[in-house]
């Protein structure tokens, strides 16, 4: 063997080496971007969990106010009926004036059940914190995901064309991607996107 053929077979021993370390690393990306991608996909299913939630409260919210409207509009009219009414009917008159205005409190609160105005309040706009924090998660990890598909491809390119600074630039994108799963994960509202 001569030199020319144990430097020939020492760069193909290179070769092989760097080649498995980037197929490593397109499959370590590849497991990120599975993971990523499904918790992408959850975020996107608790955005519109809790957009339905929240709409569904104000719907109630809504009903809710529509009935104390009514109570209180016809509480109205009937003292106005009472002032020239027999005593027999103005007690009759305030028995159910008492009692329509404690309906209509207990539409505006309601803490026990927690579905009076107030309360209904303070949950919607809860659901609509939840929302807009899975909104937030969902685009991070989209990026993520965006970021880890690239790092896949370059780290790809840089096996068939033997060019190394494409490896870099793939570990470089392989970060990010982290990074923004991570932003995702933990603190979806840090950056707004």
């Amino acid at each position: 063997m001569d030199a020319t053929e144990a430097q020939e077979g020492i760069e193909d021993e290179v070769k092989d080496a760097r080649t498995r370390r980037l197929a490593l690393l397109i499959a370590v990306l590849a497991a990120l971007l599975a993971l990523v991608s499904m918790q992408d996909d959850n975020t996107a299913q608790d955005a519109i969990r809790s957009n339905i939630e929240a709409s569904d409260l104000w719907t109630f919210f809504q009903s809710k106010t529509m009935r104390q409207f009514v109570i209180e509009r016809d509480s109205e009219m009937l003292k106005v009926e009472r002032d020239g009414a027999s005593p027999e009917k103005q007690a009759a008159i305030d028995d159910l004036l008492k009692a329509w205005a404690a309906k209509s409190a207990k539409y505006e609160s309601e803490p026990e059940s927690g579905e009076g105005r107030k309360e209904l309040i303070a949950r919607a706009k809860a659901a609509e914190a939840d929302r807009d924090e899975a909104l937030a998660a969902n685009n991070h990890f989209g990026y993520a995901s965006a970021a880890l598909q690239l790092a896949i491809v370059l780290a790809s390119a840089s096996i068939i064309l033997g060019i190394g600074w494409l490896a870099y630039l793939a570990g470089g994108f392989g970060v990010v991607g982290v990074v923004f799963a991570g932003l995702g994960a933990f603190a979806p509202t840090l950056l707004p996107l």
